[in-house]
Protein backbone atom coordinates (compact mmCIF):
# COMPACT_ATOMS: atom_id res chain seq x y z
CA UNK A 1 0.00 0.00 0.00
CA UNK A 2 1.38 3.42 -0.93
CA UNK A 3 2.32 5.54 2.04
CA UNK A 4 0.65 8.75 0.84
CA UNK A 5 -2.93 9.03 -0.38
CA UNK A 6 -4.46 12.10 -1.99
CA UNK A 7 -8.25 12.50 -1.70
CA UNK A 8 -9.97 14.86 -4.13
CA UNK A 9 -13.10 16.71 -3.01
CA UNK A 10 -15.21 19.73 -3.79
CA UNK A 11 -14.28 22.66 -1.57
CA UNK A 12 -17.64 23.21 0.12
CA UNK A 13 -17.91 22.72 3.88
CA UNK A 14 -20.20 19.71 3.41
CA UNK A 15 -18.04 18.05 0.73
CA UNK A 16 -14.95 18.41 2.94
CA UNK A 17 -16.82 16.75 5.83
CA UNK A 18 -17.59 13.82 3.49
CA UNK A 19 -13.91 13.61 2.49
CA UNK A 20 -12.84 13.74 6.15
CA UNK A 21 -15.21 10.86 6.93
CA UNK A 22 -13.57 8.78 4.18
CA UNK A 23 -10.11 9.70 5.48
CA UNK A 24 -11.06 8.56 9.00
CA UNK A 25 -12.38 5.23 7.70
CA UNK A 26 -9.14 4.61 5.76
CA UNK A 27 -7.04 5.37 8.85
CA UNK A 28 -9.17 2.86 10.81
CA UNK A 29 -8.39 -0.04 8.46
CA UNK A 30 -4.75 0.72 7.51
CA UNK A 31 -1.52 1.64 9.27
CA UNK A 32 -1.65 5.12 7.74
CA UNK A 33 -1.77 8.17 10.01
CA UNK A 34 -3.37 11.59 9.56
CA UNK A 35 -0.33 13.12 7.82
CA UNK A 36 -0.28 10.32 5.22
CA UNK A 37 -3.63 11.33 3.73
CA UNK A 38 -4.13 14.76 2.16
CA UNK A 39 -7.52 16.17 1.15
CA UNK A 40 -7.22 18.29 -2.00
CA UNK A 41 -9.91 20.91 -2.66
CA UNK A 42 -10.95 20.94 -6.31
CA UNK A 43 -13.06 23.70 -7.81
CA UNK A 44 -15.94 22.42 -9.96
CA UNK A 45 -18.11 24.18 -12.53
CA UNK A 46 -21.17 23.26 -10.44
CA UNK A 47 -19.78 25.34 -7.57
CA UNK A 48 -18.75 28.23 -9.83
CA UNK A 49 -22.10 28.59 -11.66
CA UNK A 50 -24.58 29.66 -9.01
CA UNK A 51 -27.45 31.34 -10.86
CA UNK A 52 -28.49 28.79 -13.49
CA UNK A 53 -30.21 25.41 -13.23
CA UNK A 54 -27.59 22.65 -13.64
CA UNK A 55 -29.59 20.91 -16.37
CA UNK A 56 -29.29 24.08 -18.49
CA UNK A 57 -25.48 24.08 -18.37
CA UNK A 58 -24.40 20.45 -18.50
CA UNK A 59 -26.13 18.44 -15.77
CA UNK A 60 -24.77 16.53 -12.80
CA UNK A 61 -21.31 16.13 -14.32
CA UNK A 62 -20.58 19.76 -13.43
CA UNK A 63 -19.98 18.65 -9.82
CA UNK A 64 -17.84 15.63 -10.63
CA UNK A 65 -16.02 16.11 -13.97
CA UNK A 66 -13.24 18.39 -12.64
CA UNK A 67 -12.52 15.97 -9.80
CA UNK A 68 -12.59 13.00 -12.18
CA UNK A 69 -10.11 14.80 -14.44
CA UNK A 70 -7.68 15.09 -11.53
CA UNK A 71 -8.13 11.36 -10.90
CA UNK A 72 -7.49 10.49 -14.55
CA UNK A 73 -4.38 12.70 -14.54
CA UNK A 74 -3.00 10.91 -11.43
CA UNK A 75 -3.08 14.11 -9.38
CA UNK A 76 -5.26 12.41 -6.77
CA UNK A 77 -5.75 8.74 -5.81
CA UNK A 78 -9.37 8.83 -4.62
CA UNK A 79 -12.35 11.06 -5.38
CA UNK A 80 -15.15 11.55 -2.86
CA UNK A 81 -18.63 12.47 -4.10
CA UNK A 82 -22.20 12.75 -2.86
CA UNK A 83 -23.62 9.86 -4.88
CA UNK A 84 -26.79 11.77 -5.76
CA UNK A 85 -24.67 14.37 -7.61
CA UNK A 86 -22.93 11.85 -9.87
CA UNK A 87 -24.02 11.02 -13.43
CA UNK A 88 -25.42 7.47 -13.70
CA UNK A 89 -22.95 6.40 -16.40
CA UNK A 90 -19.41 5.77 -15.14
CA UNK A 91 -16.55 7.75 -16.69
CA UNK A 92 -14.23 5.53 -18.75
CA UNK A 93 -11.23 4.28 -16.81
CA UNK A 94 -12.76 5.12 -13.42
CA UNK A 95 -14.57 2.96 -10.88
CA UNK A 96 -17.27 4.01 -8.40
CA UNK A 97 -17.84 0.87 -6.37
CA UNK A 98 -17.27 1.81 -2.72
CA UNK A 99 -19.92 3.42 -0.52
CA UNK A 100 -19.94 4.41 3.14
CA UNK A 101 -22.98 3.46 5.21
CA UNK A 102 -25.99 5.48 4.12
CA UNK A 103 -27.06 8.14 6.59
CA UNK A 104 -30.61 9.44 6.02
CA UNK A 105 -32.20 9.64 2.58
CA UNK A 106 -35.17 11.79 3.61
CA UNK A 107 -35.96 15.36 2.55
CA UNK A 108 -36.46 18.23 4.98
CA UNK A 109 -38.02 21.67 4.72
CA UNK A 110 -36.81 24.81 6.46
CA UNK A 111 -39.49 27.48 6.83
CA UNK A 112 -39.16 31.02 8.10
CA UNK A 113 -40.87 31.13 11.49
CA UNK A 114 -40.64 27.32 11.98
CA UNK A 115 -44.16 26.71 10.63
CA UNK A 116 -45.33 23.34 9.35
CA UNK A 117 -45.57 22.91 5.59
CA UNK A 118 -49.36 22.70 5.68
CA UNK A 119 -49.47 26.06 7.51
CA UNK A 120 -47.46 27.94 4.88
CA UNK A 121 -49.36 30.85 3.37
CA UNK A 122 -51.12 30.45 0.02
CA UNK A 123 -48.79 30.75 -2.99
CA UNK A 124 -45.69 30.56 -0.77
CA UNK A 125 -42.35 30.60 -2.60
CA UNK A 126 -40.30 27.42 -2.16
CA UNK A 127 -36.61 27.37 -3.07
CA UNK A 128 -35.34 24.31 -4.93
CA UNK A 129 -33.02 23.60 -7.86
CA UNK A 130 -34.59 20.19 -8.57
CA UNK A 131 -37.44 19.45 -10.98
CA UNK A 132 -38.14 16.30 -8.94
CA UNK A 133 -38.67 18.23 -5.71
CA UNK A 134 -40.70 20.85 -7.55
CA UNK A 135 -43.14 18.29 -8.98
CA UNK A 136 -43.31 16.32 -5.72
CA UNK A 137 -43.99 19.34 -3.53
CA UNK A 138 -46.67 20.66 -5.89
CA UNK A 139 -48.38 17.27 -5.65
CA UNK A 140 -48.81 17.95 -1.92
CA UNK A 141 -49.47 21.73 -2.20
CA UNK A 142 -50.48 22.71 -5.78
CA UNK A 143 -50.73 26.38 -4.80
CA UNK A 144 -47.05 26.92 -3.96
CA UNK A 145 -44.56 28.51 -6.35
CA UNK A 146 -41.17 26.86 -6.80
CA UNK A 147 -38.28 29.22 -7.49
CA UNK A 148 -34.71 28.29 -8.44
CA UNK A 149 -32.15 28.36 -5.64
CA UNK A 150 -28.47 27.38 -5.96
CA UNK A 151 -25.47 27.42 -3.66
CA UNK A 152 -24.31 25.42 -0.67
CA UNK A 153 -26.51 24.76 2.36
CA UNK A 154 -25.35 27.84 4.30
CA UNK A 155 -25.93 30.09 1.28
CA UNK A 156 -29.44 28.71 0.78
CA UNK A 157 -30.35 29.18 4.43
CA UNK A 158 -29.08 32.79 4.29
CA UNK A 159 -31.24 33.48 1.20
CA UNK A 160 -34.22 32.08 3.09
CA UNK A 161 -33.52 34.24 6.16
CA UNK A 162 -33.09 37.28 3.89
CA UNK A 163 -36.68 36.79 2.74
CA UNK A 164 -36.01 35.69 -0.85
CA UNK A 165 -38.02 32.50 -0.17
CA UNK A 166 -40.69 31.37 2.30
CA UNK A 167 -39.16 27.90 2.56
CA UNK A 168 -36.37 25.74 1.12
CA UNK A 169 -36.14 21.97 0.65
CA UNK A 170 -32.85 20.19 1.34
CA UNK A 171 -31.59 16.66 1.94
CA UNK A 172 -31.59 15.61 5.59
CA UNK A 173 -28.13 13.99 5.23
CA UNK A 174 -26.37 17.26 4.40
CA UNK A 175 -28.13 19.22 7.14
CA UNK A 176 -27.22 16.49 9.63
CA UNK A 177 -23.52 16.49 8.69
CA UNK A 178 -23.43 20.28 9.09
CA UNK A 179 -25.14 19.98 12.50
CA UNK A 180 -27.98 22.29 11.46
CA UNK A 181 -30.85 20.07 12.61
CA UNK A 182 -32.18 22.90 14.76
CA UNK A 183 -33.11 24.76 11.54
CA UNK A 184 -35.43 21.96 10.34
CA UNK A 185 -39.15 22.74 10.32
CA UNK A 186 -40.34 19.35 9.11
CA UNK A 187 -38.96 16.03 7.87
CA UNK A 188 -40.80 14.36 5.00
CA UNK A 189 -41.09 10.58 5.04
CA UNK A 190 -39.80 8.72 1.96
CA UNK A 191 -43.46 7.88 1.27
CA UNK A 192 -44.36 11.60 1.10
CA UNK A 193 -41.34 12.56 -1.00
CA UNK A 194 -39.30 9.83 -2.70
CA UNK A 195 -35.70 11.09 -2.57
CA UNK A 196 -33.08 11.26 -5.29
CA UNK A 197 -31.25 8.03 -6.19
CA UNK A 198 -28.29 7.61 -3.85
CA UNK A 199 -29.33 10.42 -1.51
CA UNK A 200 -27.49 10.17 1.81
CA UNK A 201 -24.66 8.03 0.36
CA UNK A 202 -20.99 9.02 0.18
CA UNK A 203 -19.38 7.43 -2.90
CA UNK A 204 -15.66 6.78 -3.36
CA UNK A 205 -14.16 6.67 -6.85
CA UNK A 206 -10.73 5.53 -8.04
CA UNK A 207 -8.93 4.47 -11.20
CA UNK A 208 -10.10 1.04 -12.35
CA UNK A 209 -6.48 -0.16 -12.72
CA UNK A 210 -5.32 0.97 -9.26
CA UNK A 211 -5.33 -2.46 -7.60
CA UNK A 212 -3.85 -1.32 -4.26
CA UNK A 213 -6.49 1.37 -3.77
CA UNK A 214 -9.31 -0.96 -4.88
CA UNK A 215 -8.14 -3.62 -2.39
CA UNK A 216 -8.07 -1.04 0.40
CA UNK A 217 -11.47 0.45 -0.46
CA UNK A 218 -13.13 -2.96 -0.36
CA UNK A 219 -12.44 -3.00 3.37
CA UNK A 220 -14.50 0.14 4.01
CA UNK A 221 -17.34 -0.71 1.62
CA UNK A 222 -20.72 -1.00 3.40
CA UNK A 223 -22.42 -4.03 1.83
CA UNK A 224 -26.07 -3.06 2.36
CA UNK A 225 -25.45 0.46 1.05
CA UNK A 226 -23.53 -1.03 -1.90
CA UNK A 227 -26.58 -3.08 -2.92
CA UNK A 228 -28.99 -0.18 -2.49
CA UNK A 229 -26.73 2.22 -4.39
CA UNK A 230 -26.42 -0.10 -7.40
CA UNK A 231 -30.14 -0.97 -7.44
CA UNK A 232 -31.10 2.71 -7.45
CA UNK A 233 -28.47 3.77 -9.99
CA UNK A 234 -29.36 0.94 -12.37
CA UNK A 235 -32.80 2.52 -12.70
CA UNK A 236 -31.14 5.83 -13.61
CA UNK A 237 -28.94 4.10 -16.19
CA UNK A 238 -31.96 2.53 -17.92
CA UNK A 239 -33.85 5.84 -17.89
CA UNK A 240 -30.69 7.79 -18.80
CA UNK A 241 -31.56 10.08 -15.94
CA UNK A 242 -29.82 13.37 -15.25
CA UNK A 243 -30.73 16.67 -13.56
CA UNK A 244 -33.41 17.45 -16.10
CA UNK A 245 -35.15 14.09 -15.59
CA UNK A 246 -37.37 14.22 -12.52
CA UNK A 247 -36.89 10.81 -10.89
CA UNK A 248 -37.35 9.79 -7.26
CA UNK A 249 -35.85 6.43 -6.25
CA UNK A 250 -35.54 4.79 -2.85
CA UNK A 251 -34.68 1.29 -1.64
CA UNK A 252 -34.64 -0.56 1.66
CA UNK A 253 -33.32 -3.96 2.70
CA UNK A 254 -35.14 -6.02 5.31
CA UNK A 255 -33.32 -9.25 6.19
CA UNK A 256 -32.67 -10.80 2.76
CA UNK A 257 -35.28 -8.83 0.78
CA UNK A 258 -34.71 -5.59 -1.10
CA UNK A 259 -37.64 -3.32 -1.96
CA UNK A 260 -37.23 -0.51 -4.46
CA UNK A 261 -39.77 2.15 -5.40
CA UNK A 262 -39.38 4.76 -8.09
CA UNK A 263 -41.37 7.53 -9.69
CA UNK A 264 -40.68 9.26 -12.98
CA UNK A 265 -42.33 12.53 -14.00
CA UNK A 266 -42.98 13.79 -17.51
CA UNK A 267 -40.95 16.85 -18.53
CA UNK A 268 -43.70 19.26 -17.47
CA UNK A 269 -44.57 17.30 -14.31
CA UNK A 270 -48.14 16.63 -15.40
CA UNK A 271 -47.72 12.85 -15.54
CA UNK A 272 -46.27 10.49 -12.94
CA UNK A 273 -45.18 6.90 -13.56
CA UNK A 274 -44.65 4.77 -10.45
CA UNK A 275 -43.34 1.27 -9.72
CA UNK A 276 -42.50 -0.66 -6.56
CA UNK A 277 -41.07 -4.19 -6.43
CA UNK A 278 -39.24 -6.56 -4.06
CA UNK A 279 -36.80 -9.41 -4.62
CA UNK A 280 -34.00 -11.30 -2.91
CA UNK A 281 -31.32 -8.80 -1.88
CA UNK A 282 -28.84 -10.77 -4.00
CA UNK A 283 -30.78 -9.69 -7.10
CA UNK A 284 -30.29 -5.98 -6.40
CA UNK A 285 -28.86 -5.15 -9.82
CA UNK A 286 -31.52 -7.09 -11.72
CA UNK A 287 -34.32 -5.48 -9.69
CA UNK A 288 -33.05 -2.00 -10.54
CA UNK A 289 -32.88 -2.91 -14.23
CA UNK A 290 -36.39 -4.39 -14.15
CA UNK A 291 -37.96 -1.31 -12.54
CA UNK A 292 -36.10 0.95 -14.94
CA UNK A 293 -37.43 -0.99 -17.94
CA UNK A 294 -41.01 -0.93 -16.60
CA UNK A 295 -40.92 2.84 -16.07
CA UNK A 296 -39.37 3.36 -19.51
CA UNK A 297 -42.17 1.36 -21.16
CA UNK A 298 -44.88 3.15 -19.13
CA UNK A 299 -43.57 6.59 -20.05
CA UNK A 300 -42.94 5.70 -23.71
CA UNK A 301 -46.47 4.31 -24.07
CA UNK A 302 -47.88 7.48 -22.56
CA UNK A 303 -46.02 9.70 -25.03
CA UNK A 304 -47.26 7.58 -27.96
CA UNK A 305 -50.92 8.15 -27.04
Amino acid sequence: MKKKIRIGSRGSKLALLYAQKVKERIIEITDLIDQDINIEKISTKGDEIQDIRLSDVGGKGLFSSSIEQELQNNNIDIAVHALKDMPAIETKGLLTDTFLERTDAREIIIINGKKKFKDLKQNAVIGTSSYRRQFQIKKIRPDVTCKLIRGNVDTRIKKLMDGEYDAIILSYAGVKYLKLEDKISEIFSVEEIIPSAGQGIIAIQCRENDKDIIRMLKKINHQETYKRAHAERNILKILEGDCETAIGIHSKIDENRITVEAELFSLDGSQRFYEKKSDSSENFRELGNEIGQILKIKSNNSYKK
